[in-house]
């Protein structure tokens, strides 16, 4: 029965077979590679009676396990082979009882479709079926596709846009903390720095210390050669401090002819020798104007004068600099200063 069988499977039938068995093959070599890592890592090590009796269990539920799945893999493959075989088959056989079958004459009648044309017309209804299926499939994946497109374009206008808000949001915030004269910082951004470093201080104890200076008779550079002449001595006192001054210092104008400057990670003996040099480098500095222009210094430190809170500091710098300037002006003062002069009261500038 088994070799009529044989005899009667067609060679498309034969070679549908026998790629099925190279597949099931193929396919088993995965668990067969399992099996083979179980004997090694525990079969052998099972001569061990100890090791025996915690491995044992564990090694036949992996062997059983990978067993089902091969049996059911097997299955699987099996009666997918038969059922494409047995569509072949019907498809060769209907095409040639189809060639054999004589064409019918005006006398005689159509004859009953057989099953094997049956069969024949229902696969190619399915073909017909699952090919409009992959078509509509295929439409679906252009469109999804094409919306997948416009939604990365989207996302990447939206992050362009984010972008340059971020950046737009940035140079209004700094303009918001500049001097327009200047170009140094504002009074604003000088309080919110000196806040944040007061509170490092009490975090971790490192020094910070704060230097105001005024201009010592700017108000006649103002009354006598005009509000121009004015600014450009406010400008030429900005870059002095900028290029007497480390980065990480804090410059501003402070209002008006006054400027602050927040020395950061600096003592009082260093904050001092800064204030001298910017003293002496302004007192030295050729004014378009053409008039001499000199400063007073007030210094206030952390930890040595005042307690850890920025209107301390502030408080502290503005008394010894009305210190220096009660006492002769064109001066740097501490604050221990204080006390050592009259508080006559605060004199102009």
């Amino acid at each position: 029965m088994a070799r009529r069988a044989r005899a009667r499977e067609t060679p498309a039938a034969r070679r549908i077979k026998r790629k099925i068995l190279v597949a099931m093959t193929l396919t088993a070599f995965l668990p067969m590679l399992v099996v083979a890592y179980l004997l090694y890592a525990y079969a052998l090590p099972l001569l061990d009676p100890q090791i025996q009796e915690r491995e044992l269990p564990w090694m036949l539920v992996m062997l059983v396990g990978t067993g089902l799945l091969m049996a059911a893999g097997a299955f699987m493959l099996w009666d997918l082979a038969t059922s494409v075989v047995r569509h072949v088959d019907a498809g060769t056989g209907a095409t040639a009882s189809g060639a054999r079958r004589p064409a019918p004459t005006a006398g005689s009648s159509v004859p009953a479709p057989s099953p094997e044309n049956a069969a024949v017309q229902q696969y190619v209804q399915q073909s017909d079926e699952v090919d409009t299926l992959m078509q509509s499939f295929s439409r679906m994946l252009v469109t999804v596709e094409q919306q997948a497109s416009d939604i990365n374009e989207y996302a990447r206008r939206l992050d362009t846009a984010y972008k340059d808000l971020e950046s737009t949001s940035a140079q209004l915030k700094e303009f918001s903390f500049k001097d327009e004269v200047t170009g140094l910082y504002n009074r604003r951004f000088f309080s919110i720095r000196l806040e944040e470093e007061v509170s490092r201080y009490r975090r971790f104890n490192h020094p910070v210390s704060v230097v105001l200076l005024d201009l010592d008779g700017f108000k006649a550079v103002n009354d006598d050669l005009g509000h121009g002449a004015g600014d450009e001595t406010l400008r030429a006192m900005a870059e002095i401090l900028l290029k007497q001054s480390r980065g990480i210092n804090v410059i501003c104008r402070y209002g008006g002819d006054e400027f602050a400057v927040l020395l950061v990670e600096t003592s009082k003996s260093g904050a001092r020798l800064y204030a001298d040099r910017i003293r002496y480098v302004l007192s030295t500095w050729a004014f378009a104007h053409g008039r001499r222009v000199t400063a007073s210094f007030g210094i206030a430190s952390l930890p040595e004068d005042v307690a850890p809170a920025a209107d301390e500091m502030i408080r502290a710098a503005d008394e010894a600099l009305y210190a220096a300037k009660r006492s002769g002006k064109n001066r740097v003062s501490v604050h221990e200063d204080i006390g050592r002069t009259a508080p006559s009261g605060h004199p102009g500038a």
